[in-house]
């Protein structure tokens, strides 16, 4: 059953957040289920990614919730995407480089690419919620300062669809070869 509010003011009506006839680029989040990620260590994450369930092409968003004491991903930094995260609800730590600074609900964070590694951990006694918005440009190539990684991703962009990636490796620094090596 449709369920329709109606704008007595104008004679409008207005169809509801839960009816049938909203178009596919509108979602409710919760329509969405949660998906797990991390390593099942130190690393873990239940995640409903608007982007997916709208086919968004160029700006991601998902809903993150973290334990506490976990981080969702390490401490890593993008050279083509732009990240944003808004704090909803509990409390955790922001890494930037060697620096620490406490973030709480309302507390929004810009994240421009190329310039610091960031990380982002649960540090209060609550489960963490925040939505993280990206720019889905690729290729992108992202560094792992902990790990001395560095990813490459084409195909499909960081928070897009993995299906659709031509390219997804990652790989120690310490392993470069000289640009001619076996041609």
């Amino acid at each position: 059953m449709e369920q329709v509010l109606i704008c007595w003011r104008f004679h409008i009506p207005i169809v509801s957040l839960r009816s049938p006839k909203r178009p596919p680029n509108i979602v409710n989040t919760e329509a969405l289920p949660w998906s797990e990620g991390g390593d099942g260590g130190a690393f873990a994450h239940s995640r409903k990614s608007f982007t997916h369930a709208t086919d968004g092409e160029k700006l991601g968003c998902s809903l993150f919730r973290v334990l506490p004491g976990k981080a969702a991903f390490p401490a890593h930094l993008h050279h083509a995407n732009e990240e944003a995260i808004y704090i909803l609800a509990g409390q955790g730590t922001l890494r930037l480089g060697d620096q620490r600074h406490s973030v709480g609900p309302g507390d929004y964070i810009a994240l421009p690419p190329g310039r610091t590694a960031h990380q982002l951990l649960n540090s209060g006694e609550e489960p963490l919620e925040y939505l993280c918005l990206s720019t889905m440009i690729q290729p992108e190539v992202v560094e792992y300062p902990d790990s001395g990684k560095v990813g490459a991703i084409a195909g499909a962009a960081p928070g897009g669809k993995k299906t659709g990636r031509g390219v997804r490796g990652f790989y120690k620094t310490d392993s470069a070869v000289d640009y001619y090596e076996g041609e």
